[in-house]
């Protein structure tokens, strides 16, 4: 194992114990003993007969009885027992017109009135998210030209009203003694103090969940309530970076969609998706550097644009775009471009040359490509034609990019073929750069996981899919076709002269 790779693991295990150990203290906050000024106890109420009340308003910050009206009421609240409830809701003629709507949470002691009383916990929550409209989308050939322009004239990114299904609150069901002088910061802007000093009990409202259609509420752990909340503020850094209501809302799905354990599951496969992607492109750099991947850098930047078109969650088109600019330099690498600058003239490009064993290992390349093209480019044409009369699109540009991208996936899918009729050709898989292969292979089962978390179009979603096959294939060839370590592949290359040569020699 070389020096760079080893570094890498060790940062890696760093990096999985410091986050343990940051979900750890999560849960865990340190008990406070002491008096009163030192420590922030609960108060008495916690443990009396409790209502909830639900109003909506227009206003967010003017909680007041006149602006207002009762949604929902329960006179027997427990912490303690979840429920969900259905809701009817009435909206102002104000909402209607792409207005907002808010919900204004109570709970407090039986008996008294929430606007007036001073150990009702409050909390406020949108009713109603601004979201642009969808694509619409029209049939090219059978829409005349004033329909075509009217859909592309409603596509726009103009916001509009959109109601929120869900209602869903949560109240702390622990009695936790926190050191007045080091609350967590998540827990902080939802304390309410009564006025002997003690907090009332901590109201939340759920701003994730998306998927359900009714009133619903749970009791919540300390640390369940301080991951939502830190989840919930970066959601809101996120919007400040650019991210679309679209893309958090997908995020949401994974966090509301699932519980704890497998969210813990996704957070692990997704840092060891980020630790495999470096390992095969260290590993794989001596190998691409002696292919020709002008088709991989063509089809890399047509699912960019595709995923653009669709607008894609930013976390599938990020990683992509990445990929994109990585394909490029792989191109200059493979092609050893050099910029020659001589003096007063303009800056010229230089190609190296490839050596006799790279042409014979392209022959076969393009021998198996041959009989692999015959099929394939009638029926992409095919495809494109009966995509463009009998599907609707959003505009000729994305009938083009859509056609391009399902050529860009099967001819991805035949590319990795010829590989195969080279291992066959020359009854050899020495000349596999195996290590980069595997942790390609580990990426790709982990690219499948995301495929069920992370909406994505059912193209992407099914290339997920096809490397699966190709690599069970590849792993039966090598058994098999076993190396032979004294054997010279067709790079000239023996793996114990080069391990020999990895070696330093002792003296």
């Amino acid at each position: 194992m070389s020096k760079i790779t080893t570094i890498v693991f060790i940062l890696f295990g760093l990096y999985v114990a410091n986050s343990v150990y940051v979900i750890y203290n999560l849960f865990h906050v340190p008990a406070c003993h002491g008096n009163s000024r030192k420590c922030l106890r609960p108060h008495g109420v916690v443990d009396n007969k409790l209502e909830v009340s639900i109003y909506t308003s227009l206003y967010q910050d003017q909680a007041i009885e006149r602006n207002c009206h009762l949604l929902w009421k329960s006179d027997n609240f427990s912490i303690s027992n979840s429920f969900s409830v259905s809701l009817n809701a009435s909206l102002p003629r104000q909402t209607r017109k792409n207005g907002s709507l808010y919900a204004h949470l109570f709970v407090y002691p039986t008996g008294i009135s929430p606007f007036y009383s001073q150990y009702a916990s409050h909390s406020v929550s949108p009713l109603t998210v601004y979201s642009p409209p969808q694509d619409e989308s029209v049939n090219l050939l059978s829409s005349d030209e004033k329909v075509t322009k009217k859909a592309r004239l409603t596509t726009n990114d103009i916001p509009v009203t959109h109601w929120k299904p869900t209602l869903s609150f949560h109240v702390l069901s622990e009695k936790v003694d926190f050191q007045r002088q080091s609350i967590p910061g998540e827990v902080f802007p939802f304390i309410s103090l009564a006025p002997n000093s003690e907090y009332l009990p901590v109201l939340y409202i759920d701003q994730l969940g998306v998927v359900y259609r009714y009133l619903k509420y749970s009791p919540i752990s300390l640390g369940k309530l301080r991951i939502w909340a830190s989840v919930y503020e970066s959601f809101k850094t996120m919007k400040r970076l650019g991210f679309s209501d679209k893309d958090l809302d997908e995020m949401r799905g994974i966090f509301t969609d699932t519980n704890l354990f497998l969210l813990a599951v996704t957070f692990g496969i997704t840092v060891l998706h980020l630790l495999f992607d470096f390992l095969a492109f260290k590993n794989d750099i001596n190998y691409w550097k002696r292919r020709n991947i002008i088709w991989r850098c063509v089809s890399t930047f047509i699912i960019f644009l595709y995923l653009m078109d669709e607008k894609t969650s930013l976390l599938v088109l990020i990683p992509a775009g990445i990929g994109s600019l990585i394909e490029i330099w792989k191109v200059a690498k493979a092609f050893k471009v050099e910029v020659k600058w001589e003096k007063g003239s303009r800056p010229m490009l230089q190609f190296g040359q490839r050596t006799e064993k790279e042409k014979e290992t392209e022959e076969f390349d393009s021998e198996a490509m041959r009989y692999l093209s015959y099929a394939l480019y009638p029926l992409l044409v095919a495809g494109a034609v009966y995509s463009l009369i009998y599907y609707p699109h959003k505009s000729w540009y994305s009938w083009i990019i859509r056609s391009l991208v399902n050529g860009v996936y099967a001819f991805g899918f035949l590319f990795m073929l010829p590989q195969l009729f080279v291992n066959y050709k020359l009854k050899s898989v020495a000349h596999l750069p195996w290590r980069a292969f595997m942790y390609k292979a580990f990426n790709t089962f982990i690219d499948d996981v995301f495929a069920f978390i992370i909406m994505m179009p059912t193209a992407h979603r099914l290339a997920c899919f096809r490397d699966d096959l190709v690599f069970v294939i590849y792993l039966y060839q090598r058994w098999l076709y076993p190396v032979d370590m004294k054997r010279v592949n067709e790079y000239g290359v023996s793996f114990e002269e080069q391990d020999k040569q990895e070696k330093p020699h002792k003296e």
